[in-house]
């Protein structure tokens, strides 16, 4: 991998981690169009995608830096040191317990299917392309049928379930962690910011427990040769990261989501007919 690979599947893992456009599905297009998967030892791609998406970990909690500390002091002296019921809590503190609640389904789901997940149709062109396009659709619907009244204030728990269980749906590659999310937070009648704000809070347990745990599994594929593409690849997602999710929040409070509805639609009409015609592989 050259130092320029590097910097392109960075831009890519960080735009693309925290668009409702699907991390996975573009770096697994990237990376067989540059032929960096190899079909005989496609741990060493694994291993590669589990170092980067620590640079968009690193900027999701930089981005949400306040909100994390508020939530877990908040949480920790109201349910610890100076207890109160959950009705008295503060927003910062029920928060946390409504991201706890939220996390427990891509959890039992993730660990309960671990192998299908990390199997061979994590990389399969054919289930990426129509996760993007099905996925639009929905969000389509979404976007015509949400209320868009309730704001970060008015999450409860039966809210908090239904995202966190769309969240587990993103384990589909292809389907956008981010897209899933946004899209039944919109169901549930939140507004698009409140929705993506959401999305991204929630996100964060599970893309740390996530990267964590990939990167343990991964470390026995990395060698020295590919430390300073590795890094470089690295620092550019958590850069492009950061500037996703604040591109994401201002976009969203002025509209709507269908240019990322249009853009998965095209995208993956674009991979179906790279597949049928031979020029990739699934």
């Amino acid at each position: 991998m050259t130092v320029l690979e590097a910097i392109i599947l960075g831009i890519v893992q960080g735009f693309t981690e925290f668009l409702p456009i699907s991390s996975t599905g573009h770096l697994t297009l990237s990376g067989k169009l540059m032929g960096l998967i190899s079909e005989e030892s496609p741990e060493k791609w694994t291993a590669f995608i589990a170092i980067i998406q620590l640079g968009t970990m690193v900027s999701i909690l930089v981005y949400f830096w306040r909100d994390i500390l508020n939530i877990v002091k908040d949480f920790l002296i109201q349910n610890l040191f100076n207890r109160r019921k959950y009705s008295e809590q503060t927003l910062n503190s029920r928060l946390g317990w409504l991201i706890i609640a939220g996390t427990i389904p891509i959890v039992v789901i993730g660990l309960g299917f671990k192998d299908i997940i990390e199997g061979a149709l994590t990389k399969n062109l054919y289930v990426i392309s129509t996760s993007l396009i099905v996925l639009a659709i929905i969000l389509a619907v979404a976007e015509k049928t949400a209320k868009f009244k309730y704001e970060l204030k008015d999450v409860n728990l039966t809210r908090a379930l239904i995202v966190g269980f769309a969240q587990a749906v993103a384990l589909i590659p292809g389907s956008s962690r981010s897209g899933t999310t946004i899209t039944a937070g919109l169901f549930v009648g939140f507004n698009r910011e409140t929705a993506a704000r959401f999305s991204f809070l929630l996100s964060i347990p599970a893309i740390l427990a996530s990267g964590l745990l990939q990167l343990k599994e991964a470390l026995p594929y990395l060698n020295a040769d590919s430390s300073l593409t590795l890094v470089i690849a690295t620092v550019v997602s958590a850069l492009s990261g950061w500037l996703a999710i604040d591109f994401l929040l201002k976009f969203l409070r002025k509209y709507s989501t269908f240019i990322f509805i249009y853009y998965r639609i095209l995208l993956g009409i674009i991979i179906l007919s790279l597949l049928y015609s031979g020029y990739i592989q699934p």
